[in-house]
């Protein structure tokens, strides 16, 4: 294992700035993902006795016996909505499954929208009262945050401030519901593999337990440990593509706990904001330089990207 460099850090941008010095917020987030393809980003404002609601609702979900809990697997759905078990998803490239389960969230489309053959319809677990109404708003609330992040990415990209806007307007995101159960003796499996994420851009609120690190540019792992109040925003695959690894996605995990922090559980509520379905991911004219030629090989729709990378990490069928 590569050692842990602890001296490096994601210097944190306050989401209030944003207001006063847009112009300031954009460079200090820009610059961020430049470096680390990672931000921190703190004062979002979302309002806590929600958040704890949302994650109330989602660790009773997790207490329920298993053979109720997999009343909500949907076969053949590539863990698109509702529950996938434990030991299910692999990491690409990954030889051993991750120790995890999750609930996935999307977005729900009203009838006869033309993306209801490519988003299924949410499950909804009826013995978990006020599940819906909390994880909805979760859902909602992380959407508008990440909308309004983009926007400022633009302004870094020297785009149009709304570039991005029709870009994840009906996006297929996705609000995963994590739950890591505690330790249970030794072995190659970790909470999640080394990975990078498919999307534009995730947002993650704290999670109660440390165990996430980033792959620095140094080759070393950095913890990255936000405090109460910020949320954790990384670049996905799809941005990267779109701006041919200007802003770049980074390679990050989440490792086992040591010591007496092996019988604790962990969760978190990671975010994974899409660009819609039918968007064309093609890189960016001005991201295409002589020193950066193009490193990706032709257009390709977010929703061909997306199928292709669940197959990867084993949530659909070959």
């Amino acid at each position: 294992m590569v050692a842990t460099d602890a001296v490096e850090a994601i210097a944190p941008v306050s989401f209030a700035a944003l207001t006063d010095h847009p112009a300031v917020f954009a460079e200090a987030l820009g610059a961020s993902f430049a470096r680390h393809g990672f931000a921190v980003v703190t004062d979002h404002g979302l309002a806590q006795e929600r958040i704890d609601a949302a994650l109330a609702a989602a660790k009773a979900f997790f207490a329920l016996p298993e053979a109720v809990k997999r009343r909500y697997h949907v076969a053949g759905g590539a863990g698109q909505r509702g529950y996938t078990p434990f030991g299910v998803e692999t990491a690409k490239g990954a030889a051993d499954f991750d120790l995890k389960e999750f609930w996935h969230v999307g977005r729900e489309l009203p009838p006869g929208h033309p993306y209801r053959s490519l988003m299924p319809d949410n499950l909804w677990p009826a013995e978990v009262e006020g599940f819906r109404a909390s994880e909805l708003w979760l859902f909602d609330a992380l959407e508008t945050l990440g909308r309004v992040l983009l926007r400022a990415i633009a302004d870094w990209l020297r785009l149009d401030s709304g570039y991005f806007d029709d870009a994840v307007k009906m996006g297929n995101s996705v609000l995963r519901l994590l739950h890591y159960p505690p330790v249970r003796g030794s072995g190659p499996h970790l909470r999640a593999a080394p990975h990078e994420d498919i999307n534009a851009i995730t947002l993650l609120l704290g999670a109660e337990q440390a165990g996430l690190e980033i792959l620095g540019r140094n080759g070393r792992w950095l913890p990255v440990n936000p405090a109460p109040g910020a949320v954790v925003v990384n670049v996905g695959d799809m941005l990267a593509r779109l701006t041919n690894d200007v802003l770049p996605s980074t390679t990050h995990r989440v490792v086992n706990p040591v010591g007496d922090r092996r019988s604790m559980p962990r969760y978190s509520t990671p975010f994974f904001l899409h660009f819609r379905p039918d968007f064309v991911i093609q890189t960016l004219p001005a991201c295409v330089t002589d020193r950066r030629p193009e490193r990706y090989l032709g257009p390709i729709t977010a929703d061909a990207f997306l199928r292709r990378r669940l197959k990867e990490i084993g949530l659909a069928d070959g």
